[in-house]
């Protein structure tokens, strides 16, 4: 048994600020719940990931945000489009002509300024916030999480007591990793390089905000996310050996990358760069558990995955807001026990298994969206559900399509919470143990 070298004492501890954190603490706050936050940025911060999904909007709506989105500078989101090798684009999926509510109208935000706003509507609600304040390892009472260590900008530690603690560290994954949880899913193994360009093409009319998925050799894609100032977003997705077959600089490769298609090249050539390359890998993973006795896991820190069809936000706000309600019950019934948070792991594998299918589909070459539709021009409904974000519902006609068309994979069996008599610890040892086996095998 831990002893606190605190008094402080919390009903939750949120780890991370991000939306994932920022969405728990303020539904958490709003219950009358004794919140904190503990961020090690200062926010506002940068962060990738700009384009929101029509379903954001349900749980921004609870959060009481909508209002301030509505009237801010971000742009306006209606569709997204697809654009050929060829620079030919798609028919877009227009929101509105599928979804009969205010929310097919979305946003491309600044994740500087959103994820602000996000953070500030937690403290308004009355969650308390450390900035700069880094979780460094988790406290263990009785095999249950209990609490978080954590060292400020000054160098100071501190340990803070809480029977729920809600992981929130995004790509960070903070517990998982700390616990050998992270597995990766190798299908979606791929690297991104991207950056900002100012006074780059935008299309006319509804067209202007659209999220443009341009395809590139080997199943690579461009992102082109037009955001306020005149800025756009644009990164290139591919697998690693591709992007780094003769050139190994992320410029060279872009620029190369930018001659692959002609769309792409048409709408940058008006514009110039206006911020670094930046490159990342690593991008699909699950943890092997979404919960744990006093622990829950949410956002990019559970899950992530290939940021093809944007989903990441939207996730985020949707496990942060479950993970809020699935802590509240835990409160009110003084039951911390993973038990408790079966429902809330399985739900969100349901959600997740349904976009992850779609996106084996969209890197298989055997695939098209057109040929799909022109099979099947009566799922279309099923296959805008899947883009806007209304994942949580049978996909089943959908898949059994696909299917006849390329594989599919089987859902994975990870991701439900940790039910062991050896609690978080026991099995943050065991996995310790035989990883170093591993690492030690002649074999």
């Amino acid at each position: 048994m831990t002893a606190f070298e605190t008094l402080e004492h919390h009903d939750v501890l949120v780890i991370g600020g991000g939306p994932a954190g920022s969405t728990a603490a303020a539904i958490l706050a709003e219950k009358g719940r004794d919140v904190l936050v503990l961020e090690r940025e200062k926010f506002p911060r940068y962060s990738v990931g700009e384009s929101l999904m029509p379903y954001c909007y349900f749980t921004l709506e609870r959060l009481g945000v909508v209002d301030r989105l509505k009237t801010s500078r971000f742009p306006k989101k209606y569709s997204v489009q697809f654009v050929s090798l060829a620079g030919e684009v798609s028919q877009p999926f227009y929101f509105f002509q599928h979804l009969k509510h205010e929310a097919s109208t979305t946003w491309q935000v600044l994740r500087s300024e959103f994820d602000q706003m996000l953070l500030d509507n937690a403290r308004r609600k009355g969650a308390s916030v450390l900035e700069e304040t880094t979780a460094t390892g988790l406290v263990y009472q009785d095999g249950a999480v209990a609490g978080v260590r954590t060292v400020d900008k000054s160098g100071a530690t501190r340990e803070f007591s809480s029977p729920m603690t809600i992981d929130a560290t995004g790509r960070a994954a903070f517990s998982a990793n700390k616990n050998h949880w992270r597995i990766r899913d190798e299908h979606l193994n791929r690297t991104a390089i991207w950056t900002y360009y100012e006074g780059a093409l935008r299309d006319p009319g509804l067209d202007e905000g659209a999220t443009t998925i341009a395809y590139l050799p080997e199943k690579g894609w461009f992102w082109y996310i037009p955001l306020a100032d005149n800025v756009v977003s644009v990164g290139l997705v591919a697998q690693k050996q591709y992007l780094f077959k003769r050139e190994r600089e992320p410029a060279a490769i872009f620029e190369r990358e930018i001659g692959n298609n002609p769309w792409i090249k048409q709408h940058l050539a008006e514009g110039h760069r206006s911020g670094p390359y930046r490159v990342t890998g690593d991008y699909s993973y699950r943890s092997r558990y979404s919960a744990a006795d006093g622990l829950i896991l949410a956002g990019d820190s559970f899950a992530f995955l290939d940021p093809v069809f944007s989903s990441g936000i939207f996730l985020a706000l949707k496990s942060g807001e479950w993970a809020a309600d699935a802590v509240d019950e835990a409160l009110r019934a003084n039951d911390f026990s993973a038990a408790r948070f079966e429902q809330y792991g399985t739900q969100l594998c349901r959600g997740i298994e349904a976009m992850r299918k779609l996106v084996y589909a969209f890197y298989d070459k055997e695939f098209s969206f057109r040929q799909l539709m022109k099979a099947h021009p009566d799922l279309r409904g099923d296959l805008t559900d899947c883009l806007i974000g209304n994942l949580f519902r049978d996909f089943g006609q959908l898949f059994q399509a696909a299917a006849e068309l390329v594989p599919l994979p089987d859902p994975l069996d990870h991701g439900q919470s940790l039910r062991n008599q050896g609690g978080i610890q026991g099995q943050a040892d065991s996995a310790s143990r035989a990883e170093t086996a591993a690492t030690r095998s002649p074999v």
